[in-house]
């Protein structure tokens, strides 16, 4: 191991050592940590808690599978990538040298694609609470760090998301953030209302949504049209 990272955290060393090496089991792991299997596995459970790592059954010879742990799209985040600055800087590109409805065509599309993959993985879920708590687990397999709870004044739930993966392109142009909106109304179903309560581009420590179910007594839900022209 680097011997610079030998004074770091354990838990750096952990997300150094499956980004260098790939998936590893715990034994594995703690051989390139110099310490236990079972010391290994317990820091591999507290990062999995925070969604940083991820377990997979994988066949080894003869006996029951290995579970081998590798990084997640939030624990690759944790290391430096150039290539966030060079979409931002495409994106300004784009904007300037080919115009923002050229611009608009590119989120458009991103958006189209997002939406059928969302709307497939929710296919068949009918109960409000299961299609949020499915939507959470896809976004924090996209590496939002997300997860959903129902709002402190129990009208309703809460989509979090503790971390943006895509901020720099966000940043560049907030027409990703309108279509995320969008995307969670559309999958959601129109038998709920759900709106950004909190936002990290607008200096939120996180991004919060909050959902609730259309009431007889609430104002009719906006067309789509509407309802995209309100938020951004």
């Amino acid at each position: 191991m680097d011997p610079a990272l030998k004074s770091r955290p354990v838990a750096d060393r952990v997300l150094y050592a499956l980004k260098r090496h790939g998936p590893l089991t715990a034994a594995e792991l703690g051989e390139q940590l110099g310490t236990t299997g079972e010391a290994a596995r317990q820091q591999l459970l507290k990062l999995a808690t925070e969604h940083l790592v991820q377990a997979t059954a994988e066949p080894k010879g003869v006996g029951r599978p290995a579970q081998t742990w590798h990084l997640t799209a939030a624990g690759n985040s944790r290391f430096p990538d150039a290539h966030a600055t060079l979409t931002a800087d495409l994106l300004r590109t784009i904007r300037t040298t080919l115009g923002q409805p050229t611009l608009d065509l590119l989120i458009a599309s991103r958006e189209s694609e997002t939406r059928k993959t969302y709307e497939a993985d929710l296919k068949g879920i009918e109960p409000v609470e299961d299609r949020i708590a499915r939507l959470a687990e896809i976004r924090a397999r996209e590496g939002y760090m997300a997860e959903w709870r129902h709002a402190d004044d129990r009208r309703g739930w809460l989509l979090i998301e503790n971390h943006c993966p895509i901020c720099a392109a966000a940043s560049a142009c907030q027409g990703f953030c309108r279509a995320e909106l969008d995307i969670f109304r559309d999958v959601l179903g129109a038998d709920v209302t759900v709106e950004r309560e909190e936002h990290i581009l607008m200096g939120a420590r996180r991004c919060a949504y909050r959902i609730e179910l259309v009431g007889d007594k609430q104002p009719a839900r906006r067309g789509r049209k509407g309802a995209r022209g309100s938020s951004g």
